[in-house]
């Protein structure tokens, strides 16, 4: 077995696994540490803004992720997405979104580095995701040069098959062979992806599992002030 079949054939299973199993464990034993460790109180200074742009990047870039490798093929094809308005949209919504959350991670990277009083509250794994994350991003904009030229050599091949494999892993039908020619960068960054899933269950991402979804039907909440009463 060689080192392409080992990451990209076992690998994922491993990483989901610890993702998976970890995160429950975590949850089981550890409930006061499940939690994203705010520091708003100890310093605002470019929280928010650093903040906003992170989280819909990176949630732009889950959603994309997901719709554009887990759709099989046929069903864009079905609904009348050629290969190439595919790819097009892939490569602006992943430019767009991904800009967002590496502006973004970077911005709240260097707060957590060099802000003493977040510095001295963060944890050796809150800077370290940070900037893996960051550098999983740049990774992934990295590749947009080359598929903007595969978009204009009229080439869905890579795309394909990217998506061919991921729904490989997820079918248990692992097909490694699928990307073994694909460019280094695609491969660089599949690798550092997955393995934000295995570090998952030892940050403070894991705050995600528990994302208030409800807040969004919630009832209004009567509020009183001294200039009368408000809903919000």
């Amino acid at each position: 077995m060689d080192l392409h079949t080992l990451i990209y054939g076992i690998y994922p299973y491993v990483a989901t696994t610890v993702f998976l199993l970890g995160s429950w464990i975590r949850f089981d034993h550890e409930q006061y540490t499940w939690k994203s460790d705010s520091s708003q109180l100890l310093s605002k200074k470019g929280l928010r803004l650093g903040s906003n742009f992170f989280h819909v990047g990176i949630l732009g870039l889950f959603f994309g992720h997901v719709a554009g490798l887990l759709t099989p093929h046929s069903v864009f094809l079905s609904l009348g997405v050629s290969d190439m308005v595919h790819q097009w949209i892939a490569i602006i919504a992943g430019t767009i979104f991904g800009s967002m959350c590496l502006i973004g991670a970077v911005m709240l990277w260097m707060r957590r580095m060099f802000t003493p009083r977040v510095r001295a509250a963060s944890r050796w794994m809150d800077i370290n995701i940070l900037g893996w994350l960051a550098l999983t991003v740049l990774l992934g904009l990295s590749t947009v040069p080359t598929s903007i030229h595969h978009a204009n050599n009229n080439d869905p091949t890579t795309m394909i098959l990217l998506a061919d494999w991921v729904q490989s892993i997820l079918y248990l039908q692992p097909n490694p062979e699928l990307i073994r020619n694909v460019d280094l960068v695609y491969r660089l960054h599949l690798f550092l992806g997955m393995s934000v899933f295995l570090f998952f269950p030892f940050t403070r991402l894991v705050h995600i599992w528990s994302a208030p979804l409800t807040y969004l039907i919630r009832a209004y909440q009567v509020v009183r002030t001294k200039r009368g009463m408000i809903r919000s």
